[in-house]
């Protein structure tokens, strides 16, 4: 369904917003001006309620989007409803007469079809709550969850509170090892440190009113720097034994919904927590918090699967040797692990950072939350749409959905206090998360006509400012080598987003945009994404030197040194590397290599070096001979096998050895597989390993 096909309704917001009927019109090409209304959610409510007889509406206005809803539902109306924020993010700004170009790209935007779905990932949740932390405000909370969750507690702190009264939940006490799972499948494992068993005791109180040192109380524990091992409590707690000072089991492990972990550290230590374990710390007000949002997550619950996995081209291992381990060492959620030659990633753990794809340098982890497909789709929609109404030096803002989008708002909000609001030039546009972003949509946005891209960091996305910042670094080096001048990439962190923005000079962009899609593929989005600019490219050079960890680039073999065994091709995840059937000979595709080294890791006489570099034009994608070398004929029957130099080098490294002591047995490793066998058979008074006794 195209924006043609929509009822637009666009609202001024009291004439706080100079929207230009027939401008919007044409941009739109709608045929006929836009009706504008000046006050939709008051008194022209009446105007919108008389339009959801129509299939779709697309309403200029978010403020008001629960109200719009409402009165959609009390008319019964089948309607689809959609809305976009043209205020802050256009209409209030110092440049407010010069959006429509902006808010005409946001409309169209916004009425594009919903991207293709994605598979769900579920949850399910009973309401088993463990608190985790010292005895007095785990029992409380414990006490509190009681009435719509079934609590249990892990003491890991006294602080002389006494045990409830009456055994309403499982209360242990011990040291935390390990806590993992996500919601609704947790598991965690601590060390039983105190003789008493909390589990097993009874609280009959014998022990407390045998101990000569008064070295437990009422929490059931014993204080071990008090207590001079007379062991009567051990003889009070007779056959219950509860008490025991040798106890060999002292492991224990038990699965939850839920964790409530009041530790001063979090148990679980990674930069994004899983779903379900909340870590407030001793601050009252933010357990507070943490206790009413758990108690929201009993039942069943869905989040999309946001990724896909294609391990036959994941570059992290072959045959137990590491290659690449960037979207293990990205993650923020602990959801990607090794797993033999490929990795796994566990998407009830993936919080959908995308973070894992940006850094992939062969495309097998693809971010599916949209598909690349959908996205490039919006981002041309987008830049045409802003460029054929009269935009100029487009500047894409990318911004996530919660804290990102908050940030962009709020720029637009100030501008009816003295601020500046968004420039006309800078194009918001929302992501789930901002990690998503590398290499080859920043590229796709200048191919689509895009000046600049900057990025909106907040603190959820901190963890992966390294990483955004090394993708736009090499995307500026290939900009800048091709003769795109400026600086076209920006990672904007903290408040000053509004300054930053303003204070932007816009770059050299494309002379003409791009007509291709996006592919699913990265490696074929970046193929036409860098002939295009090669096409368009005002400076021509054939090969651009990159940083290092560029997932581009050339090896470099020493001759001298390899033997052509060809391990290195079995290696090779990506086919960059190529046997050749007429002779020995190593080959090498330079636009297939992504640099992850399992070639050099793999080669056994240490000879190949990483290059990263852009090779440009066809050569790129042409085979090229990177060592040859003169094939050794079998003694026997002259078929050729092997090199020469490998030969050579197995009889310098085997001539001494007792196995193959004689010439004979030297000269069966000059012979190939087939006449080794027919020489053995021939030869039967020669020992074997048979005629030795064990």
């Amino acid at each position: 369904m195209s924006i043609k096909d929509r009822t637009l309704k666009l609202c001024s917001c009291n004439k706080t917003i100079a929207l230009d009927a027939q401008a919007l019109a044409s941009a739109l090409k709608t045929g006929t001006p836009l009706p504008i209304h000046t006050e939709l959610c008051r008194k022209e409510a009446g105007q919108f309620q008389a339009a959801l007889g129509d299939e779709s509406l697309l309403v200029g206005c978010t403020q008001e989007a629960p109200l719009f809803g409402e009165l959609a539902e009390a008319a019964g109306s089948k309607a689809e409803l959609r809305f976009v924020n043209i205020r802050e993010m256009a209409g209030w700004s110092a440049e407010g007469r010069q959006a429509t170009p902006k808010i005409a790209a946001l409309l169209a935007a916004a009425a594009l079809p919903e991207p293709e779905p994605v598979p769900n990932v579920e949850y399910k949740s009973g309401g088993q709550v463990l608190v985790i932390g010292p005895s007095g405000a785990a029992l409380e909370w414990a006490k509190r969850f009681s009435t719509n969750l079934q609590p249990s507690v892990l003491i890991t702190r006294q602080e002389g509170g006494e045990l409830p009264p009456e055994r309403s939940f499982p209360v242990w006490s011990g040291k935390p090892l390990r806590v993992s799972g996500w919601l609704g499948a947790f598991e965690v494992e601590w060390l039983q440190e105190n003789p008493i068993d909390l589990d097993v005791c009874t609280r009959c109180n014998k022990c407390i009113d045998v101990c000569p040192e008064n070295a437990i109380d009422f929490s059931y524990q014993i204080d071990l720097g008090k207590c001079k091992a007379h062991r009567q409590c051990v003889a009070a707690c007779g056959e219950i034994g509860a008490v025991d000072f040798s106890r060999a089991e002292r492991a224990r492990k038990e699965s939850f919904d839920l964790v409530l972990d009041l530790s001063t550290e979090p148990l679980l230590r990674v930069p994004d927590l899983p779903q379900g374990y909340l870590a407030p710390g001793a601050d009252p007000l933010a357990q507070a918090l943490a206790a009413a949002k758990l108690t929201q997550l009993v039942g069943e619950f869905e989040k999309p699967r946001f990724f896909a996995y294609r391990e036959k081209i994941c570059a992290h291992a072959r045959s137990g040797i590491e290659g690449c381990n960037r979207c293990l060492e990205v993650c923020s959620t602990g959801a990607i692990r090794a797993d033999g030659d490929h990795v796994k990633v566990e998407p009830h753990l993936c919080a959908g950072c995308g973070g894992c794809a940006t850094v992939c340098p062969s495309g097998a982890m693809t971010y599916a939350y949209p598909k690349m497909s959908d996205f490039g789709v919006r981002v041309k929609t987008l830049l045409s749409t802003y460029r054929e109404a009269g935009g100029a030096d487009a500047c894409l803002v990318f911004h996530d959905t919660e804290s990102g989008r908050s940030q962009v708002q709020a720029v637009g909000r100030k501008a009816v206090r003295g601020g500046k609001g968004l420039p006309a030039r800078a194009i918001p546009f929302e992501v789930f998360h901002v990690a998503s972003i590398g290499l080859d949509t920043l590229l796709g946005a200048i191919c689509y006509g895009a000046s600049q891209v900057v990025v909106v960091s907040t603190k959820e996305s901190e963890h992966y400012a390294a990483a955004l910042r090394e993708q736009m670094a090499l995307g500026e080096v290939i900009l800048n080598a091709l003769g795109f001048d400026g600086s076209h990439f920006f990672l904007f962190e903290g408040e000053a987003l509004e300054k930053e923005l303003w204070a932007l000079k816009p770059a050299t962009g494309v002379p003409k945009t791009a007509t291709f899609n996006l592919s699913p593929e990265k490696r074929t989005t970046l193929d036409f994404e860098l002939d295009h600019l090669v096409k368009h490219a005002s400076q021509k050079t054939e090969e651009i030197k990159l940083p290092a960890g560029a997932p581009f680039g050339a090896l470099l073999v020493n001759r001298q040194t390899c033997t052509l065994c060809k391990a290195c091709i079995g290696a090779c995840p990506e086919s960059a590397l190529l046997d050749a059937a007429d002779a020995p000979r190593l080959r090498f595709i330079e636009r297939n290599c992504v640099q992850c080294g399992l070639c050099a890791e793999t080669c056994p006489e240490d000879a190949i070096e990483l290059v990263p570099r852009l090779l440009i034009g066809a050569q790129a994608k042409q085979a090229v001979t990177l060592n040859e070398a003169e094939p050794f004929h079998c003694v026997r029957c002259g078929k050729p096998f092997g090199t020469r130099r490998m030969v050579d080098s197995m009889l310098g490294k085997l001539g001494g050895h007792s196995m193959f002591a004689g010439d004979g047995a030297l000269r069966r490793l000059q012979m190939c597989g087939d006449c080794r066998v027919i020489d053995m058979m021939e030869n039967r008074a020669e020992a074997t390993i048979f005629d030795f006794k064990k």
